[in-house]
């Protein structure tokens, strides 16, 4: 049997919300251990650093740099439910490498479900000036020791398709050291592992697999992290169709976690196969959630439109899971992109208070027969 026939999803986190003390309390219940305490947060929350393994390519990873992206640290709690389950995996994977995995680096922003921290700095574009707290704490371990790779975790939008039709589930990237996004062979060692972990991929969701772009980002971590040597793989976590809360996603990334580990530790910083990475279709934005077409609005004049909508993702007070907000991205003519959802308002009655729906506002108007 292969890891997606023997997956099985932690069953203590069972909503894409995960509560930052309800992590707490169960790492340390569990894993207290293979636990260590890093740091803490701008709003005194612990950062915990889990370390397994024993094996001799040491690896470091961190989950919820952004805190509203929440599918990395759900990935790490399932592969480690999975593996626990078969051992046999389990050594097979950790004979072979040693992996830090930093839980929730942004507590208080996945607290919040913003992908700020509580200053209200983005981490991933904080690598030079370290004004926030946060990040200290990632680059302190990064300096510590010799890391052979870096697994930088993270979610993108439902925006995202590999071909205009299927969506970006899981996107990968070995990011540029330069601008001129030279493939050096640090590059070359993260290819021929994403190169493996696609091709398992696309044996489960054909087309679903996508390459994030190469742009150069100067103050990001992963870019810089690559840059200073250290060979360091992007997961973007995104869309699974009508799966808003990301169920499907979550198992994908925890197979590709778990692949990502497995191939690291068989490759062993070979770059067998690199040239692979290249076939892998690059990310392409061509989604909306909602595309009302035809819409034809209550003015003098005939007027018809489409408006696309895209979901808001907020944590609502007292509320246990993050809830989807309406909001109208798009009024006119959008014939060069498609919706998850589309309806098609011939002959239909707009209903709103006025006339035209507001751009960035909250969707405030009703389809009739």
């Amino acid at each position: 049997m292969n890891i997606s026939q023997l997956y099985i999803p932690n069953p203590w986190f069972t909503n894409r919300y995960i509560d930052p003390n309800h992590l707490f309390t169960y790492l340390n219940t569990k894993y207290a251990d293979l636990l260590l305490e890093i740091g803490r947060s701008y709003n005194d929350q612990p950062i915990y650093k889990l370390s397994l393994g024993n094996g001799p390519i040491s690896i470091l990873a961190w989950s919820q740099m952004h805190g509203n992206e929440s599918n990395a640290t759900h990935a790490m709690l399932d592969i480690l439910y999975t593996l626990e389950n078969h051992p046999d995996l389990y050594d097979e994977i950790f004979s072979k490498v040693t992996l830090d995995f930093i839980f929730m680096l942004n507590p208080d922003g996945a607290e919040k479900w913003t992908r700020l921290n509580a200053e209200e700095i983005d981490l991933n574009r904080d690598f030079h000036n370290e004004a926030s707290t946060e990040l200290k704490y990632l680059k302190k371990l990064a300096l510590s020791k010799k890391y052979d790779y870096a697994l930088n975790l993270h979610e993108q939008r439902t925006i995202f398709t590999t071909d205009g039709i299927h969506p970006a589930t899981l996107s990968f990237l070995a990011p540029s050291e330069n601008l001129e996004r030279t493939v050096t062979h640090n590059r070359k060692k993260c290819m021929a592992v994403i190169a493996e972990v696609a091709k398992e991929l696309e044996l489960l969701i054909p087309y679903q697999i996508g390459r994030y772009t190469d742009e150069f980002y100067p103050t990001s971590t992963g870019d810089n992290f690559i840059k200073s040597g250290i060979p360091t793989i992007l997961f973007e976590g995104g869309h699974f169709v009508d799966d808003y809360t990301r169920i499907g996603t979550r198992k994908y990334f925890a197979i590709a976690l778990y692949y990502a580990l497995k191939y690291i530790g068989e490759l062993n910083s070979e770059i067998t196969g690199w040239e692979s990475y290249f076939d892998i279709p690059e990310n392409k934005e061509t989604h909306y959630d909602i595309i009302y077409r035809n819409v034809k609005l209550n003015t003098e004049h005939e007027c018809i439109l489409d408006i696309a909508v895209q979901y808001r993702e907020i944590k609502e007070i007292g509320k246990d899971e993050i809830s989807f907000v309406p909001i109208v991205m798009e009024a006119g003519d959008v014939k060069n992109k498609k919706g998850w959802k589309e309806i098609d308002c011939s002959g239909k009655k707009y209903i709103s208070d006025s006339k035209y729906p507001k751009l960035d506002a909250e969707v405030n108007f009703k389809i009739e027969d």
